[in-house]
């Protein structure tokens, strides 16, 4: 039988795991990732924007470098700024975004300076991340295949729980959230196999397969579940506290 392996970090995705779709934390959930990162470096892993990254980091008081824009952004969160990236690229950019300005799809990109939300708002093509939102499935589907024969990019598909839709992710070919905790680990010290990682959407599944542990929450999709080591009740539910409490504490050496 393995032995489980001794947890030294913990990789927590945002929408569906620390926030629900009220996009609060719950008393509960502070309080136990308070608790854990009072014991180990604990970092948001989401592919939200920088601003969003830093909000919630602030609000958890989390000073460990924190991963963002689906894993090609990593940000300080004491000083407020990005740290590394791996951009998409503008050639893969403008290929995205003038498909999404054809098909009249919303979207939110990435670039150093921030995040723009509109085609005009666009600088020079040069993004580090973009994602499509507001899609039924079908269309979110549709979109992914359209883009899967280009191999310069990573397309992933994850679920909006602050309104049930779905958006698709596109980040430079072999980046995703594995990667960009793999880029933590090196600058803290700790190697994958020592974190755990907790999700519940597609994007997460990369980071849960390649961290020692993995947990995905109750509603996430059945390749998620799959692939977990253990699965928290729904975020509704204080999943994650649950997850934090009774599964990853016992396994932080004391």
């Amino acid at each position: 039988m393995l032995t489980s392996p001794t947890i030294l970090a913990a990789a927590l995705d945002l929408d569906g795991t620390i926030i629900g779709p009220d996009e609060k934390i719950s008393s509960a959930v502070h309080e136990a990732i308070t608790r854990l990162s009072q014991h180990i470096p604990v970092f948001i892993a989401t592919g939200r924007e920088p601003a969003d990254a830093l909000h919630y980091a602030r609000k958890l008081n989390l000073t460990t470098p924190q991963l963002c824009d689906g894993g090609a952004n990593i940000i300080d969160p004491i000083r407020g700024i990005s740290t590394w990236t791996e951009p998409l690229g503008r050639d893969s950019s403008k290929l995205v975004l003038t498909k999404l300005k054809a098909i009249g799809v919303a979207f939110v990109a990435t670039h150093a300076n921030g995040t723009a939300r509109n085609f005009d708002d666009v600088p020079n093509w040069d993004l580090i991340r973009v994602s499509a939102l507001d899609m039924d499935e079908d269309k979110a589907d549709t979109l992914a295949n359209h883009f899967s024969r280009y191999d310069q990019m990573t397309v992933i598909k994850a679920i909006l729980p602050y309104n049930g839709l779905w958006a698709i992710d596109f980040t430079l070919a072999g980046v995703n959230k594995a990667t960009g905790v793999s880029q933590i680990g090196q600058t803290l010290g700790i190697d994958p196999f020592n974190m755990v990682a907790i999700g519940d959407s597609y994007n997460d599944l990369p980071m849960l397969v390649s961290c020692g542990i993995g947990i995905a929450m109750g509603d996430a999709p059945e390749e998620v579940i799959t692939a977990a080591d253990f699965v928290a009740p729904l975020v509704e539910d204080d999943g994650l506290a649950m997850a934090i409490n009774s599964y990853v504490m016992p396994r932080i050496p004391s």
